[in-house]
């Protein structure tokens, strides 16, 4: 099973027509990133992380399961199989962490929902065979039961309501709700999957979007259709507070959202999804993440791949009006910012984004969706 599951076509197909509709979008040009360029950096990428595997099969150990599942499921969406060393390596190093709840992490991480939500679908990736089928049948339980909302007589109305999050910190947040959408759509879940469904109530509420699902006093103070990092606990913005109190958008969040939308089966025509792709239009930019500056800009690139793959849209009409492929763009910023020895790293360090592995292993992910078919 691939972590990358194509879209109905019908909702595939309604989704670029109403692109095409709404902002007049025309066919992609001719793609202005040269095809050997584009596998050159796959390559010298992929080169890089051959060599940085330590010993065990893990990368950016001290971190725990996370960077290795991530960075396994990159190098498998560039062609390697699950029988490759190094891919076979990574994945024997991520079997030590499957618990017997079902759970891919250690018993006593503050960080299990991440982790096995990057586990399950690194597995996913990798189940060609269905080598991996109970493996992900129990990760995908074990997520469904740590899932915000998940007992029996759940309180709707809690912003906490079909989130998921770190331990640590005991509230969800869009960031890691987005990782569970993901792994929940690896594990076969469709829309109409409660828990799927559950986790739509809690995306839908940290969109700064007035409507009959999202009726938290936030959006109020900020309607601009973008995303923020958590209702919860008050409701929180990486990227800080407008002068009036309202959570600030940003692309990460947005991006992220957007895509969780879309996987949970919001269609083309709802007013979130209107929102969200008009906020993009109106702050649309490849070398920032926004107000955020460069921080969690790898892991922005990646949402951003996955967001716009998932709508169907060839182009991002901009602002301005200026016409923007999204797929080359992307690509020739990627490759622009290589480093000689075929890694990538963020000059902010924050979010583990000071570590080439993982931030190769995001530029990987967010590039594999620029190829061209």
């Amino acid at each position: 099973m691939c972590i990358r599951k194509l879209l109905p076509v019908a909702l595939l197909l309604t989704l670029a027509v109403s692109a095409y509709r709404a902002y007049g979008a025309e066919p992609a040009a001719k793609a202005a990133v040269d095809p050997k360029a584009y596998a050159q950096s796959v390559d010298r990428a992929i080169g890089f992380l051959d060599k940085a595997q330590a010993s065990d099969g893990s990368y950016a150990k001290y971190a725990g399961p996370g960077v290795t599942a991530i960075v396994t499921a990159a190098i498998l969406r560039h062609g390697r199989t699950p029988n490759d060393p190094v891919v076979a390596k990574g994945l024997k190093y991520l079997e030590g962490f499957v618990q017997p709840d079902g759970g891919i992490s250690l018993m006593d991480s503050q960080y299990r929902n991440y982790e096995t939500c990057l586990g399950l679908v690194c597995f996913a990736e990798a189940n060609r065979d269905h080598r991996y089928d109970k493996l992900i049948k129990n990760a995908d339980k074990y997520l469904k039961t740590s899932q915000w909302g998940a007992g029996p007589d759940p309180d709707k109305a809690d912003p906490t309501y079909g989130g998921a999050g770190y331990g640590k910190h005991k509230r969800p947040d869009l960031s890691n709700t987005n990782f569970l959408v993901d792994a929940l759509r690896a594990a076969g879940n469709g829309p109409d999957d409660e828990a799927m469904k559950r986790a739509l109530v809690f995306v839908s509420r940290c969109q700064n979007l007035e409507s009959e699902n999202n009726t938290l006093p936030h959006p109020a103070k900020n309607p601009d259709g973008g995303f923020y990092y958590t209702p919860a606990a008050g409701g929180e913005s990486q990227a800080g507070k407008l002068p009036n109190g309202g959570l600030r958008s940003y692309p990460s969040m947005t991006y992220a959202g957007l895509k969780s939308m879309i996987y949970a089966g919001v269609g083309p025509d709802d007013p979130r999804v209107k929102a969200a792709v008009k906020w993009i239009q109106q702050n649309y930019g490849l070398t920032s993440n926004g107000a955020m500056g460069a921080s969690g800009l790898y892991y922005y690139y990646h949402v951003f791949a996955k967001a716009l793959d998932a709508t169907g849209m060839k182009e991002v009409v901009d602002a301005d009006g200026k016409k923007h492929d999204w797929r080359d763009e992307l690509a020739a910023e990627l490759i622009k910012r290589q480093r000689p020895d075929g890694s990538w790293v963020n000059e902010d360090p924050r979010w583990l984004e000071g570590d080439p592995s993982l931030v190769t292993a995001y530029a990987l992910l967010a590039i594999s969706y620029c190829k061209r078919q």
